[in-house]
């Protein structure tokens, strides 16, 4: 399974990092890669929550991420 991680840097210096086929995904930091990697630490907390709570609708067929 695998999903988008668009990065990018924000006028006032940080970084926002985001999942697009997981609304509500999208964290901040210092570089690209902190971004990233908080980014991908709430993708997968909110997999994990989808998936124990039986929401595994957008899981088996995200759209066509990287």
């Amino acid at each position: 399974m695998n999903f988008t991680l668009e990065c990018e840097q924000e006028i006032d210096g940080r970084w926002i990092a985001e999942v697009p086929e997981l609304p509500g995904v999208l964290s901040y930091g210092d570089s690209a890669s902190d971004a990233m990697s908080k980014a991908e630490i709430l993708a997968l907390r909110v997999i994990a929550d989808r998936l124990e709570h039986g929401d595994s609708e957008l899981l088996s067929n995200p759209s066509d991420g990287v």
